[in-house]
């Protein structure tokens, strides 16, 4: 039985930009429909994102193109992901989060294992104060953050810092992410993964529990 979660958080903790161009749209004052690059759910809408699954670019270089888009289409000049996300987000975070992934958290918690996160670029996607307004995080043993490492998966020494911060094995860890590169990188590392689906995430967050003999209800 595994003893610790280790979670991504953009798009498996959070809901991804894909899923919420209704309410960027809304609250950016941009016509219903103007975002029409879907990522996942319609990759073929989507060519950068095609070439960012390839490997051509990375999944910065990918967010920092959409932020300077979307930037532009307000007369604005957005440097940075960051921008993009407070502008889109900033109001109320908690409205992003997955209700599956909060009740994931709450089930893993109480039963008494372990939780971190592993992520890439929290902060610098989110901002340095977007974790105080997330409740959520408050129930996380460790939170590893290439904003501040500069260790980015799929390099072996992320997962052995999340790894080395909670003190446990490679196969008593249970890591969930939605990027394939990042669940090849993890595997070579021992850990034992869920390839995670934003299109079903309640199917995801149930694989992922049954390493814990957890019920996802």
């Amino acid at each position: 039985m595994a003893g610790a979660l280790v979670l991504d958080f953009g798009g498996v903790i959070s809901k991804t930009l894909f899923e919420t161009h209704d309410l960027t749209e809304r609250t950016l004052g941009l016509a219903p429909g103007t975002l029409t690059w879907r990522g996942p759910f319609d990759p073929e809408s989507d060519p950068l994102w095609a070439a960012m699954q390839r490997g051509e670019i990375s999944e910065r270089g990918y967010w920092l193109t959409r932020s300077r888009e979307v930037g532009r289409m307000l007369g604005e000049d957005w440097p940075d992901m960051e921008t993009f996300v407070k502008r889109a987000r900033g109001a109320d975070p908690e409205t992003v989060i997955r209700p599956e992934a909060g009740r994931a958290i709450r089930i893993v918690a109480d039963a008494g294992f372990r939780l971190a996160i592993l992520s890439n670029e929290l902060d610098l996607f989110y901002g340095g104060d977007f974790r105080a307004r997330l409740p959520v995080l408050a129930r996380f043993d460790t939170i590893m953050d290439a904003t501040h490492t500069g260790i980015l998966k799929p390099d072996p020494r992320a997962y052995q810092s999340v790894l080395d911060a909670l003190s446990l094995a490679a196969d008593d860890c249970v890591f969930v992410d939605d990027q394939h590169r990042n669940i090849a990188g993890a595997e070579a590392c021992h850990l034992r993964t869920v390839l995670f689906d934003v299109k079903n995430p309640a199917a995801s967050y149930r694989e992922a529990l049954r390493h814990f003999g957890l019920q996802f209800d």
